[in-house]
């Protein structure tokens, strides 16, 4: 199974459907979003994702109660809060959306994959049991917009620049 990991959209609309798009044509069955999305009006267009979405908080939250009521409209879209903790395809997935506190999950030992954003560079690292993978930005600030790919079969994660 392979799963798309984004983060750091910052409302920008465009970015944020190419990536879906993207993940689509890469057969990605699951979204992470690592937080920065900012506002209620980019539920819907996470929710065009096909498969099942799963959203947290980061620094810029916009609202949080009005993009749970944005949420509450769309099956596959989960908003978790700050953190969210999966267990998804046999993996203890951690999100988080500081690099800082994700290095800290890592380092328990307890996750295999550990999700975060925040500095808009795209880095993947290797923490005992857990791979910590930080997507990058859709927003385009810091250069290219970009997401990354995990396959649950090979541990392969690959960088996808829109």
């Amino acid at each position: 199974m392979k799963f798309a990991i984004v983060s750091d959209s910052h409302d920008h609309i465009p970015h944020l459907r190419t990536a879906i798009g993207k993940a689509r044509e890469a057969g990605a069955k699951i979204l992470f979003h690592c937080g920065d999305l900012i506002s209620p009006f980019m539920i819907p267009v996470l929710a065009e994702f096909p498969g099942s979405v799963h959203l947290i908080l980061g620094n810029n939250r916009g609202d949080p109660h009005l993009l749970e009521k944005q949420v509450a409209r769309f099956e596959n879209v989960h908003f978790h809060g700050e953190f969210a903790f999966l267990e998804v395809a046999g993996l203890a997935i951690a999100m988080v959306h500081y690099p800082d506190l994700a290095r800290g999950f890592a380092a328990t030992g307890d996750y295999d994959l550990v999700l975060c954003g925040h500095t808009h560079v795209y880095k993947v690292l290797k923490h005992g049991r857990a791979t910590l993978i930080n997507p990058g930005e859709l927003l385009g600030k810091e250069g290219p917009p970009t997401l990354a790919l995990y396959d649950t079969e090979t541990g392969e994660v690959e960088k996808v620049t829109l």
